[in-house]
């Protein structure tokens, strides 16, 4: 036999769960009060009674302080208490608030403090118009039956889907435990009331092109309402999933849609023509204006010049006319003859040309030999 096992008869069997030792307990509490001691020389008739002996009392003695261990062991068991990670502990004494306590190992009055566990780290979330059937990075989505959460109606009095989803966590232990009974339940009616009220401020094309900016308003107004609540939450997302017309009017807002996108086709052709075309002419138009005001300016100029310059002529001619004249003269041929290739000289008498003064010197050039 080997020397890790024992024998059969020197074992003793032990109950093997709670309810065998509860059992086991029972029996011996009552087999304590059944089993008396009878007086010596007497048989076991049924006749006579038995007599009590001091075997009874140290059975119920027995009894007693496995009972007074069992509710000691007890006392000290829920005396100790352990806050996981990410976690915190609300502790009442006598039902009312008081203190919180951090991760780790506590001590509390027994019977007297009673403990809560929150989770203040775990992300909790709220969906409407849909509800998520496998979480995951391909997660799995079923809308049916959930149509009439995210049904709404817009400012100009058209009807759309909004499919959203709120993620939220603990930010006060105590309110959420205390102050609302059903937070979550709080969390959605208040989501519903706030989003619905902001889709139902907006028109239908400004809901579809603006989920980011309506997503940050109804989160703002979403907090708001909470702390109002005193709900002990803190929004963490509101993010708007899907924004839909319903599908028994997809046709015909897909035909409203390419109207209206060729509508804005059209209209950016027109502006991208205006643009082009209105500045162009406007610079055209400012340019022949400065160049009429350019030109006013140089002829008003120019005459004021010549103006100036014939009183000053009339000056000096009056004063030496001959003089005047011969120098005016000259100066005009100074003027004129740089300009003049050949000069013919006329004779009153005589009707042929005479021949003509090269004074430009083209004439030498051209019948110059050219070196070898």
């Amino acid at each position: 036999m080997p020397m890790n096992e024992q024998p059969p008869w020197g074992q003793k069997k032990r109950p093997s769960s709670p309810e065998d030792f509860l059992a086991a307990l029972i029996r011996k509490i009552r087999e304590s009060f059944t089993n008396q001691q009878k007086p010596t020389g007497q048989g076991d008739d049924e006749g006579k009674p038995p007599t009590e002996g001091p075997g009874m009392f140290a059975g119920m003695g027995k009894v007693v302080m496995i009972i007074a261990a069992v509710f000691l062991f007890q006392v000290i068991y829920s005396s100790f208490y352990t806050i996981q990670p990410g976690e915190v502990g609300v502790m009442l004494r006598f039902g009312q608030y008081s203190r919180t306590t951090d991760p780790g190992l506590h001590f509390k009055i027994p019977f007297i403090e009673q403990l809560y566990k929150v989770n203040v780290e775990a992300v909790r979330k709220e969906e409407f118009g849909f509800r998520t059937r496998t979480p995951g990075k391909t997660s799995n989505f079923n809308r049916s039956g959930f149509d009439m959460e995210a049904l709404m109606l817009t400012g100009d009095k058209n009807v759309i889907e909004v499919a959203w989803i709120v993620q939220y966590i603990v930010s006060d232990p105590v309110k959420y435990l205390f102050k609302v009974r059903n937070v979550s339940q709080a969390v959605r009616d208040a989501s519903e009331m706030v989003t619905r009220r902001i889709v139902g401020n907006m028109d239908f094309d400004y809901v579809l092109s603006n989920r980011e900016i309506l997503a940050a308003d109804a989160k703002k107004e979403l907090q708001g309402e909470l702390d109002n609540l005193e709900c002990g939450v803190k929004i963490g997302t509101l993010q708007l999933q899907d924004i839909n017309p319903p599908e028994k009017v997809k046709p015909a807002f897909n035909e409203v849609n390419i109207a209206d996108q060729d509508m804005k086709r059209l209209v950016n052709e027109a502006e991208e023509t205006y643009n082009r075309v209105i500045p162009k002419a406007r610079g055209s138009a400012k340019q022949t204006v400065e160049e009429a005001r350019g030109y006013a300016i140089e002829r008003t100029n120019r005459a004021i010049g010549e103006t100036n310059r014939f009183n000053a002529i009339l000056k000096e001619y009056q004063g030496a006319q001959e003089v005047t004249r011969q120098r005016m003269y000259l100066e005009a041929m100074q003027e004129i003859l740089p300009h003049v290739e050949q000069v013919y000289v006329m004779d009153k008498s005589n009707q042929a040309v005479i021949p003509f003064l090269d004074l430009t010197g083209k004439r030498q050039k051209q019948s110059s030999p050219t070196p070898q």
